[in-house]
């Protein structure tokens, strides 16, 4: 295994444990406290967690069941999304966060026993192994940020959400397609400061479209969890401030703006 791909699944499995420890004691009712992602509890976080961990180890270890759903998924693929959460949130949440257990401690040993330089089939385009864990991570993050919200809970920052960062670096373009924008052709130099000091940095340092400011507050953009004026992210270029506004570490629909902190339109 790579020393890339063993670094994203360590942070993986922590940001997991992160999550589970704001869940496991929880009373049964808490687990319908509403998130901010609307129309979906608490349970329905973990729930989807659950189930596209899930997916993942079929994409990984069952190529001819994965190419069948992704057939069931065609038409609507978020509707699939929303009813297998919805199936899920039925059962006891005991039930559901030992389950949610299982597939975590499957999913890290599915991509562990990825061959390199395979890729596997995802409902975007075929992901390495690192890109799959990366992913998992990501939306791990995120829907952890959605459950600490509803519950009171405040995140402290820390440097793992570098890979979050990573996606929505790498996924510029796609944010643009996905707004029905065509990407500008310029080079954008992203600097931004970790929680521990450090600085992550992506693309030409010469480029003339610059993203700079905090690296937790950019992937809190990313995944579309704050509004871009809530951030402490800069842009100095028209390209980079109109990135900012599309950009999005996750695959599908952007859904709507998150509203801005004070609660204005």
């Amino acid at each position: 295994m790579n020393a890339v791909l063993d670094s994203v699944l360590t942070d993986l499995a922590a940001e997991g444990d992160s999550l589970r420890s704001l869940v496991r004691d929880l009373p049964d009712d808490a687990w319908r406290t509403p998130t901010p992602s609307p129309g979906w509890t608490v349970a329905h976080q973990v729930a989807h967690l659950h189930w596209t961990d899930d997916v993942s180890v079929v994409a990984i270890s069952d190529v001819d069941g994965f190419a069948s759903l992704l057939e069931r998924a065609a038409g609507d693929p978020a509707g699939v999304v929303d009813a297998a959460a919805e199936r899920l949130v039925a059962m006891p949440p005991a039930d559901l966060l030992g389950r949610w257990d299982g597939t975590r401690a499957l999913l890290v040993d599915a991509l562990r026993g990825v061959p390199p330089g395979t890729r596997i089939a995802w409902f975007g385009p075929p992901m390495s192994a690192a890109s799959m864990a990366t992913a998992r991570l990501m939306e791990t993050w995120a829907h952890g940020h959605d459950v600490a919200e509803a519950l009171g809970h405040k995140v402290e920052p820390h440097d793992r959400a570098r890979h979050v960062a990573h996606l929505g670096v790498r996924t510029r373009g796609f944010a643009y397609s996905v707004h029905g924008l065509e990407p500008p052709t310029a080079e954008v130099r992203v600097e931004l400061v970790a929680p521990s000091g450090e600085v992550w940095a992506w693309g030409p340092p010469d480029a003339e479209q610059r993203v700079t400011g905090s690296g937790w507050d950019f992937a809190l953009l990313a995944t579309r969890r704050r509004h871009r004026d809530d951030v402490d992210v800069h842009a100095d270029g028209a390209d980079a401030g109109e990135w900012l506004d599309v950009v999005q570490a996750f695959a599908g629909l952007p859904g709507p703006d998150p509203s801005r902190r004070d609660g204005s339109a």
